[in-house]
């Protein structure tokens, strides 16, 4: 069967093009797909229909099919807000959004650029926003939270600009700040966003780790 692999980050540019055609045997499985680009597990994973798969796991024609390399850094009610876009950052917004009559503290984390003049996001915006959802839920349900949000900006971010925005509310600050940690560090490792530093060297690639393999 033929397939498409979308590519992101360091593989798209050493591909030259944000995608490859394939050829691989009917019974194909997730490793193939690797296999077929030279790669092993520990150097990327495969998402198919924008969920992280096993290497067991078969590989379908009907599949959008992208490879994840390593990132830098259910949604319910609770679940305010949660976006990718290529628009500056307002903490008044993201801050509105959590906002509850029930709340008794509300916890914003800005992550901004720092160091350089400025930062280059990618994302694999469709699925990044199911991620930041389910990460989203998650923690909300776990901390016991009244509302939650998290929203990153793609594109170039200006050196003192945000470029990532989470914010929880809960009844007391011991589980509003616990979510809101939680929230932010799940959505650098999780979600699949990738940066670039514009130094005056010219641009430096930032690597980190592979999101947590499936179980």
């Amino acid at each position: 069967m033929k397939i498409s692999v979308r590519l992101f980050a360091g593989l798209r540019e050493r591909a030259g093009a944000d995608r490859v055609e394939l050829e691989l045997p009917d019974d194909a499985r997730a490793g193939d797909v690797l296999a077929a680009m030279g790669l092993e597990p520990g150097q990327c994973i495969v998402a198919l229909d924008r969920e992280y798969a096993r290497v067991d796991e078969p590989v379908l024609p009907s599949h959008e099919v992208a490879l994840i390399p390593p990132v830098s850094g259910g949604a319910s009610d609770t679940v305010r807000l949660v976006a990718v876009t290529e628009e500056t950052l307002d903490p008044a917004v993201v801050l509105a959004a959590v906002r509850d009559p029930r709340a008794g503290a509300v916890v914003l984390f800005e992550g901004v650029t720092r160091d350089v003049p400025a930062l280059d996001y990618e994302a694999y915006a469709e699925m990044a926003i199911s991620k930041l959802e389910a990460i989203a839920g998650e923690v909300a349900s776990k901390h016991g939270l009244w509302g939650v949000a998290v929203v990153h900006r793609v594109g170039r971010v200006p050196l003192s600009e945000p470029s990532v925005l989470a914010a929880a509310s809960g009844a007391h600050r011991g589980e509003t700040f616990a979510g809101a940690r939680e929230l932010i560090d799940r959505a650098k490792a999780e979600a699949p966003i990738w940066k670039v530093e514009l130094t005056p060297e010219g641009p430096q690639r930032v690597e980190g780790a592979l999101p947590q393999w499936p179980t």
